[in-house]
């Protein structure tokens, strides 16, 4: 790891010193004391002429540090964190890219797990957009993008694990941070504290959110291309959706020092929220022979939902007399249930002959589904040097988790038994690793082996589905190779592969035909991917210039892709009522064969000791197909920037700007977008007291995003509308001193072996590579 340590006054004082002894050696070769002491005089003139009079030294923090295996954004000691969300704070760490949604991708993928702490966070990989935008980036310490985990670490996620590291290091005595902000779509407040009495060492932290998202409209059009028959329509629609809610975050750490060698660390941490929303449509349907009417009709929604994630672990751990050597046992409970509650009416159905049945089936529906994963994971870690250069680390786990998932239909409130579905997934993990580590001088290395069995056994309880059991085993190598070509210089290369199971979103068969034209449905036969990923890195950290480039290679032979197809509802296994009409039906399969190369740049410059300029962007080219009719290719390039500036009495501004391609999809792509921010902020009581004013997009109020999807049947194109103008006024104010830390054990629990999903989140692998 690369430091820097400021300048100190030793050459000065050593400099005036031998100045004055040369003058006095002068006059005594002169032999006159009269003499000496006008020289004396003389000297002490020289001397002061010499003097400076006042040296200012400044250190300008470096925000990126490189190691073998990961690149670290220190989050603090960027101004912008005073008024930004988490999320805002992502675009700037190298390696992170995300793009005008909200949506995230590390490494060039968005298949990846976050961290907290050093632990995993099932819930921020499933959903790391919503949770992230609601963390205040004030809380948080510091990003840590591991780019090539090494064998410790579950063998899940293609993209790598950004581990965020909250405050609660480096601190003794007590401390409290108090923090309020609002906005034109919500406020939210939250307080940090740390206390420190003997032996015993604890921290808190909370945050709460209010949202009111303003209306956003959107629409889709879809028409029938090749095969057209009296089955097909065209169909264009328009949709607006309001909503309001809420988010909550709370944490508690502690630490107990049992003697110098053995320490007790335990955690506790509780995600939460919910939203309500409304919403209404309408659908034009048209012959594409004719032009003429086939049927329409309008819907009302309304839906109330509600998440949680709830996690508490316990760590000991030994150390030794021998340096590095260290002994960990560790135990976590995590719990992640989440409520959803749906209304769609129909009103105003109107249908030309033929197409009067398939109204019949859009009847008023409510859903009420529910979804839980409950886990325990124990695990033991070692880790010992040995003959000076090497170390060795092993390790063993074992998950236990049990999932499940309820969802139930009511047609008119008649509750509809063959449409629900109660469902039930165990999934056990037993893993075993070694690894290998060497560093001589300028040279480091790592090997690892990991070996991972999974257990898989599905029950259906109400519902379509046949009971399954499967197993899996897997050899998962790593290994990176780094030379320090210079005390701010490091070349690394390295090797990983990595394994993706498909989540309970991704397995769950509820059929859902809420939208009877757009009908979705899980895969619970899906298998897990497999990824291989090479890449190459160069980073170059001082005070004054920063730079790292990454270039990488992956490709994956059984990706999990959405699959869109336009078929006849007849041919959809276990819908209620078909009409033989043609639907898009959206499921998973293990159809993908992508590769592709990405190539992901970071500079800063620190111009001066109040001037920052930085940028962080990614160029990358994909290519997939489902080794069959599918296929798609093309470059997409991210691009962000920005300055700060520090003015005179402790005022500082910042602005940014950063844009986006439209993203390579199987059947189409994404939507491009850009925007730009500004903030200003000031601070008294020596930084203690902070006050924010920050706008973005602010010249424009609507951001507009467009998707087109593609097949040899159909052709449909999405837009939305939404407002993107935002102005925030954010203060925060500490008290107390602290100068010692809560411990924590340095190996601890990390569950990353789950495949998230169920939207644009870090689980999702649409646009991996």
């Amino acid at each position: 790891m690369l430091t820097f340590a400021p300048l100190n006054y030793i050459n000065i004082i050593l400099m005036k010193k031998l100045t004055f002894l040369t003058l006095m050696a002068l006059a005594s070769a002169h032999g006159a004391m009269a003499q000496t002491q006008a020289d004396s005089l003389r000297a002490d003139s020289i001397f002061k002429s010499l003097e400076l009079q006042g040296v200012e030294v400044v250190k300008q923090k470096a925000l990126v540090k490189s190691d073998i295996d990961k690149i670290t954004y220190n989050i603090e000691d960027d101004p912008d964190s005073k008024s930004n969300s988490t999320l805002d704070m992502l675009r700037k760490v190298p390696m992170v890219t995300v793009d005008g949604e909200d949506n995230i991708q590390v490494n060039g993928s968005s298949s990846f797990k976050v961290y907290v702490n050093s632990k995993p966070n099932q819930m921020m990989s499933n959903n790391p957009k919503e949770v992230l935008k609601s963390m205040p980036a004030s809380s948080i310490k510091r990003i840590e993008v591991i780019t090539n985990p090494g064998p410790k670490y579950d063998a899940e996620g293609v993209g790598g694990i950004l581990n965020i590291i909250t405050h609660g290091k480096n601190i003794e005595g007590y401390t409290a941070t108090f923090r309020a902000n609002v906005h034109n779509q919500g406020l939210g407040a939250g307080a940090y504290t740390t206390v420190k009495s003997g032996k015993l060492t604890m921290s808190a932290n909370v945050n709460y959110n209010y949202n009111d998202r303003p209306r956003g409209y959107s629409g889709s059009t879809r028409k029938t291309v090749g095969n057209i028959s009296n089955s097909s329509s065209d169909i264009e629609s328009s949709s607006w959706s309001d909503s309001h809610g809420n988010s909550k975050y709370g944490s508690l750490e502690a630490s107990y020092e049992i003697d110098t060698l053995r320490l007790l660390t335990a955690s506790f941490d509780l995600y939460g929220g919910g939203s309500n929303g409304e919403g209404e449509s309408s659908l034009l349907a048209t012959s594409p022979l004719t032009g003429n009417h086939l049927y329409s009709y309008n819907t009302f929604q309304r839906s109330k939902s509600s998440y949680a994630y709830i996690d508490g672990g316990i760590d000991y751990q030994r150390t030794f007399s021998v340096e590095d050597r260290l002994f960990t046992l560790s135990y976590k409970i995590s719990a992640e249930p989440d409520d959803n509650d749906s209304y769609v009416d129909y009103a105003d159905l109107q249908a030309a002959d033929g197409w009067e049945t398939f109204l019949q089936r859009m009847k008023n529906q409510h859903n009420d589904g529910s979804h839980n994963t409950m886990e325990h994971t124990f695990q033991v870690d070692y880790t010992t040097p040995f003959a000076k250069y090497h170390n060795i680390e092993m390790g063993l786990k074992y998950i236990l988790r049990n999932n499940t998932s309820e969802d139930d239909r009511y047609e008119s409130d008649v509750f509809d038994r063959d449409y629900s579905s109660h469902y039930k997934h165990r999934n056990d993990i037993m893993a075993a690793y070694l690894g290998y580590g060497l560093k001589i001088k300028k040279f480091s290395g790592r090997l690892g082996l990991r070996y991972e069995h999974t257990l898989q056994d599905v029950e259906y309880k109400l519902g379509r589905g046949d009971d399954f059991t499967k197993h899996f085993n897997d050899f998962v190598p790593s290994a990176s190779i780094g030379y320090k070509l210079g005390q701010a210089t490091n070349l690394r290369l390295g090797y990983d592969m990595r394994i993706y199971r498909p989540g309970i979103w991704y397995l769950n068969p509820y059929l859902d035909d809420s939208t009877p034209t757009n009908i979705n449905q899980g895969n619970p036969n899906l298998d897990s991917e497999k990824n291989h990923s090479f890449n190459l890195s160069f980073s170059n950290f001082t005070p004054k210039f920063n730079i790292n480039l990454a270039l990488r290679y992956g490709f994956t032979r059984n990706s999990i892709e959405n699959v869109v197809k336009m078929m006849p509802d007849t041919k959809i296994a276990g819908l209620k009522n078909p009409t033989g009409k043609d639907v898009l039906y959206t499921s998973y399969e293990n159809i993908g064969h992508r590769e592709g190369v990405n190539l992901n740049a970071y500079v800063n410059w620190n111009a001066s000791k109040n001037t920052r300029i930085y940028m962080n962007s990614s160029l990358s080219y994909t290519d997939m197909n489902d080794g069959g009719t599918l296929s798609n290719s093309g470059w997409e390039l991210f691009a962000y920037g920005g300055a700060q500036q520090t003015l005179p009495k402790d005022w500082r501004i910042s602005c940014n700007i950063y844009a986006i391609t439209p993203n390579v999809r199987l059947q189409g792509r994404g939507s491009s977008y850009s925007n730009y921010s500004l903030s200003i902020q000031k601070s008294w009581l020596k930084n203690r007291l902070n006050l924010t004013l920050s706008a973005s997009n602010f010249l424009k109020k609507y951001k507009y995003f467009n998707y087109h999807t593609t097949d040899s049947f159909f052709e449909a194109a999405n837009w939305s509308k939404n407002l993107s103008q935002t102005f925030s006024l954010s203060i925060s104010y500490r008290i107390g001193e602290l100068k010692a830390s809560v411990k924590k054990a340095e190996r601890s629990i990390t569950n990353d072996d789950v495949k998230g999903g169920g939207g644009s989140n870090g689980g999702s692998n649409s646009d991996s590579n």
